[in-house]
């Protein structure tokens, strides 16, 4: 039984050689709430994960003969006495963390990158990495396997050559090459989901935000992002060949190297006309913060197959203040979602989730107040790349959930008819079978 087995606390010494640390049993943090994992919350670690150091900051854990809790600042003088860091796991996608690596965050001496730190220990019995987190995707198309870059740079350098006035073409081979980009990587496979930025604009101004930081003191964004709005041309040269061809194809808006597509929405649906005009193959998807309600009409006219909506919490006390919203209000997002289900459109939330936040009993309420109402087909459970103190300060939290593992499984009884997911989907996939896409549910649901 998984709950028998010894799960010890993961360290790593000053020059980053990670350990497990023998009297120390995992801790794991919901929120800023130190607490002993549940057998549910942790699975191996899974393959294309990565481990990383918490710079300057101890661990904690539970100390193994007194099981009181206990900060680490060094090595014992046996091992050389040398300075001790916490060690987080990147859990590659598909994977919902459950809980935040124990360490002391208050004393970290810098402001930490954008990254979703997850809790990660040493299963004594097994000998290998356990980490706190859960599937929530069975999509096996995303799996680090899938994108040897021996491989693409040569698709990358010949597409280029074949279009090299393409603004947007050169863009995503930079995304591909550079930032790793796997959806732009695709594009350039010729399968999948492939990207369409086209915004250098957002009406928010995230905390968290991965291609834009304008505060001085903020951490330092993870890529460029987009400096010009694409063509319709630009944009249905990348798109159009790739519905036409690519296999599963989904061509998407609303990418991490831009701002937010709905400010360039006659763009875009004068692109997705377009594209639509050439071809019925393939999906057509966009991801957005929803800001603009009447925008959503116009990209269902236009013949969009299905939407995205960002958010980080349900309860506009915690949005807006990780947003920051400039020009609208959250319940233009709310007016948004429930206009994409009024239209037809397949309806998602890009729900950027935090341990500690998305599992709080008030939040709970109101998600499955808003799916129950707006009708949501699924709910994608992000992880929300962000130092832990910036997240929690910025939204002047306090307490704990009820753990993540346990909100997934309350929702789900609540509304079986919800789809958990972390990537978009096909056409054909929106309601695989044992899904309905009508509401009400159905008796034997």
């Amino acid at each position: 039984m998984a709950d028998k087995k010894t799960f010890l606390t993961v360290v790593a010494d000053s020059t980053g050689e990670v350990f497990e640390y023998p009297d120390l049993l995992m801790a794991g943090m919901n929120g800023f709430t130190l607490c002993r994992p549940d057998s549910a919350e942790l699975i191996p670690l899974p393959e294309g994960s990565r481990l990383f150091t918490i710079p300057g900051t101890p661990p904690i854990g539970f100390d193994r003969r007194s099981g009181q809790s206990k900060t680490v600042t060094s090595l014992p003088e046996a091992w050389g006495g040398g300075a001790l860091q916490a060690v987080s796991a990147f859990v590659t996608p598909a994977f919902t963390r459950t809980l935040l690596p124990a360490a002391d965050y208050q004393n970290k001496p810098i402001e930490l990158t954008l990254w979703s730190y997850t809790a990660v220990g040493w299963c004594v019995e097994e000998e290998r990495f356990y980490v706190a987190a859960v599937r929530v995707d069975r999509n096996r198309q995303w799996e680090p396997h899938h994108f040897d870059d021996r491989k693409l740079e040569p698709l990358v350098r010949k597409r280029v050559a074949s279009q090299p006035d393409n603004r947007l073409l050169v863009q995503l081979s930079r995304c591909a090459l550079d930032y790793h980009c796997f959806a732009a990587k695709n594009l350039f496979f010729g399968r999948w989901e492939a990207p369409l930025p086209c915004s250098p604009a957002c009406n928010a101004q995230c905390v968290g935000c991965i291609s834009l930081q304008e505060e001085p003191k903020a951490c330092q964004a993870s890529q460029d992002r987009l400096d010009f709005v694409p063509t319709i041309d630009e944009i249905c040269a990348v798109a159009i060949p790739h519905l036409q061809r690519a296999e599963n194809a989904i061509v998407s808006f609303g990418q991490g190297c831009e701002g937010d597509p709905i400010m360039q929405v006659d763009t875009v649906t004068a692109a997705v006309r377009k594209m639509r005009q050439q071809t019925d193959r393939g999906t057509i998807n966009f991801n957005t913060n929803a800001s603009i309600p009447d925008a959503i009409d116009k990209l269902a006219a236009a013949g969009i197959d299905s939407i995205r909506i960002s958010l980080n919490s349900v309860q506009e006390r915690f949005y807006t203040p990780y947003y920051r919203p400039r020009g609208y209000r959250f319940v233009d997002v709310l007016e948004s979602i429930r206009r994409a289900k009024d239209n037809g459109l397949f309806t998602m939330l890009n729900y950027l989730v935090f341990p500690g936040i998305t599992d709080r009993e008030d939040e709970i309420d109101e998600l499955i107040k808003l799916v129950e109402e707006c009708k949501i087909d699924m709910i994608q459970m992000r992880n929300l790349s962000i130092d832990p103190v910036v997240y929690w300060s910025a939204l002047g939290a306090d307490g704990c959930g009820i753990g993540m593992k346990n909100m997934l499984d309350l929702v789900k009884q609540r509304i079986p008819r919800i789809q958990y997911g972390y990537f978009n989907r096909t056409r054909d996939m929106f309601y695989p079978p044992g899904y309905e896409k009508d509401w009400p549910l159905p008796d034997r649901l």
